[in-house]
């Protein structure tokens, strides 16, 4: 299941303590993802989720301002739809992580492409699973352009953290079908400074716990600075099923794509 914040409102709280697999920093203003709680608990928590999606949608849907620097033809409905932020183009917080393949390598050794950067939970059934969807088909609509652009995500569950968890992960969801997919894992410390980095709560008390964390997608352009920031979404059947329509998700392959491609650009 997902709750949401307002859109501006970053996951309370700063550093969280106990289990590994807790951590975070608040973000700085501007900057809008969402909190996300992963998992069914009781009857109650369906009912609450169920009423923030609602809260949520009425507010992606809401008329609101273009924010000045949104690409030209991302329209401002899908603009609002993925509550586009465009960042200050400073350079984006370097790491060094082993992907689904075990291959070790930095973020730097991506310059040159436009980077689509998620942090994901390789045992999720809520929004993650969504998100992949849409980066499969991102992939599929840049055409040639692909081979500019890099699509990964960076592991959040502190208690599943293998290379196998994330190549488990990978097939099961097609993006090993991107010849530019990276899930990156590591150990926890290196994995928590990543996470802070980039502003991402994540609380995980137990290995059977529900993970919560933020969902945000940035992209980087090709100098290695974020260029745009987007909050990812997910409705929810009655039981607390995550979906989204066909059409949410092909309108958000397409934002993704279109960001990445401008990026790719001289000009971006």
């Amino acid at each position: 299941m997902t709750t949401s914040a307002t859109p501006g409102q970053q996951a309370a709280g700063g550093e969280a303590a106990g289990g590994p697999g807790q951590a975070g920093s608040a973000g700085p203003a501007g900057r809008r993802p969402r909190l996300l709680v992963y998992g069914v608990i009781a009857v109650v928590v369906i009912v609450a989720a169920a009423a923030a999606a609602l809260v949520t949608a009425r507010q992606r849907d809401a008329a609101g301002p273009r924010p000045s620097g949104i690409p030209a033809d991302i329209s401002t409905g899908l603009a609002n739809e993925m509550l586009l932020t465009p960042l200050p183009r400073q350079q984006a917080p370097g790491f060094t992580l082993t992907d689904q393949a075990g291959r070790t390598m930095a973020l730097s050794a991506l310059r040159g492409k436009a980077v689509v950067l998620e942090f994901m939970d390789p045992h999720c059934t809520d929004i993650c699973p969504i998100v992949s969807q849409e980066f499969v088909q991102a992939y599929r609509d840049l055409g040639p352009a692909a081979r500019n652009v890099a699509f990964i995500a960076v592991n959040v569950n502190a208690y599943h953290a293998s290379v196998a968890d994330m190549a488990a992960y990978s097939r099961e969801q097609a993006l090993n079908t991107i010849p530019g997919w990276h899930f990156f894992t590591g150990p926890v410390p290196a994995l928590t400074a990543v996470w802070r980095g980039y502003h991402i709560e994540v609380e995980a008390p137990s290995p059977d716990a529900d993970i919560v964390h933020t969902s945000a997608v940035y992209f980087i352009d090709a100098q290695g600075r974020e260029a745009f920031l987007a909050s990812p979404m997910a409705d929810h059947t009655a039981n607390g099923t995550a979906y989204l329509p066909a059409a949410q998700i092909s309108q958000w392959a397409k934002g993704i794509a279109l960001l990445a491609r401008h990026l790719t650009t001289p000009a971006s």
